[in-house]
């Protein structure tokens, strides 16, 4: 009994003595992750207010907001009385540990870093990536998002992106756009060139620097084939790759010019019998 009593009489010394440094502990957790959530909101004002590349918004808030979670976990843990020194080495093991058991995940992470300082490409270029195309929307630490023409998201690993080709259609200025159309033997190849030079000039979404060009390019089996190529800007490409299509199949039926197409012609032949 008298030992129940002295039990009794510990924990009440101890509750005494430690209620009051985990209570505060657990107060400065909750307020401390509520600053957290503040300072990263403000982060994200200051870094939109200074122009800073949208690249690195997310990268940055997430890093921020892991590292002020890990300082506040430590700071709490040192209030409550556990040795800090313990805690870091604890914790230094403990990363050790995962990391190894998280390769793959901390190459996304060097990944992530180096897209963020060589900046192959930035948040809104179109790129092709690993078999994957389209406009990047975010950089985060671990994988890049990109979202596709059709509207899906796909999620790249940045180490994949780190370590391999990046066609980047967005970096340059212009881009140049190619046709090649096909004409009958029998037309007249002036009237097809004038017709699509014309085209081309009458279009303001073709540059004029570099200069167009329409060549013959291939006189193939059944057709004259013409070549043209013309300078964009990046955002005009697709729409001015079909739009002029479109106008050179109108233009060439106005003018009755003939697009050839695979035929074959079949004889047939009676034999008499003996």
């Amino acid at each position: 009994m008298n030992s129940l009593m002295g039990y009794k009489d510990k924990f009440i010394e101890m509750a005494l003595k430690y209620a009051p440094k985990l209570a505060l502990a657990i107060l400065t957790l909750i307020i401390g992750f509520w600053l957290i959530r503040v300072l990263v909101r403000l982060l994200e004002r200051g870094l939109t207010k200074s122009n800073v590349d949208k690249s690195l918004h997310h990268f940055l808030r997430s890093g921020a907001s892991i590292l002020l979670k890990i300082l506040l976990i430590i700071s709490v843990a040192s209030m409550v009385g556990i040795q800090t020194t313990s805690f870091v080495a604890l914790i230094g093991a403990a990363s050790f540990a995962v990391g190894l058991a998280l390769q793959g995940s901390l190459a996304n992470f060097a990944g992530g870093v180096l897209i963020i300082l060589f900046k192959p490409f930035r948040v809104g270029d179109f790129i092709e990536v690993q078999g994957q195309s389209g406009t990047v929307s975010q950089i985060q630490i671990f994988s890049t998002i990109l979202n596709t023409v059709d509207n899906k998201r796909v999620i790249v690993p940045n180490g994949n992106l780190s370590n391999g080709s990046i066609i980047n259609f967005s970096a340059e200025s212009s881009r140049r756009v190619d046709w090649t159309f096909g004409i009958g033997y029998d037309d007249d190849l002036k009237k097809a060139k004038t017709i699509f030079s014309g085209i081309i000039a009458e279009d303001p979404r073709g540059l004029k620097d570099p200069e167009p060009s329409v060549a013959i390019s291939e006189l193939a089996d059944s057709s004259v084939n013409f070549t043209v190529r013309v300078w964009c800007q990046p955002g005009n490409y697709w729409n001015f790759f079909f739009d002029i299509l479109e106008k050179v199949k109108q233009t060439f039926d106005e003018n009755n010019i003939n697009i050839p197409y695979p035929q074959t012609d079949v004889y047939l032949f009676q034999q008499q019998a003996e």
